[in-house]
């Protein structure tokens, strides 16, 4: 059985093969995480931003309906003291 003298270099050139796929598939496996993370955490800030909005606007609709029946309450309490009528004693 002859041995080929550039062995050494065939097993040089397909360990260095090896080598760069993993090194690649680390880092296509990292890239694809750090999407993943990076997509989660814009998720995450735009639910906090539209439950911000959603809260303050709600805040302001409940302030405005309070404000509404105040003013409803007060205009019935001024009706009912125009009613009134003085006695002559």
């Amino acid at each position: 059985m002859l041995l080929n003298p550039f062995f050494p270099f065939t097993f040089l050139k397909i360990s260095s093969l090896k080598a760069t796929i993993v090194f690649l598939s680390i880092l296509l496996i990292k890239s694809n995480l750090l999407r993943l993370k990076g997509g989660l955490i814009g998720g995450l800030f735009a639910l906090i931003l539209i439950s911000g909005v959603f809260a303050s606007s709600t805040i302001a609709l409940g302030s405005l309906v309070y404000a509404y029946r105040l003013k409803k309450k007060s205009n019935s309490d001024d009706n009912q003291m125009q009613d009134l009528e003085t006695v002559n004693v």
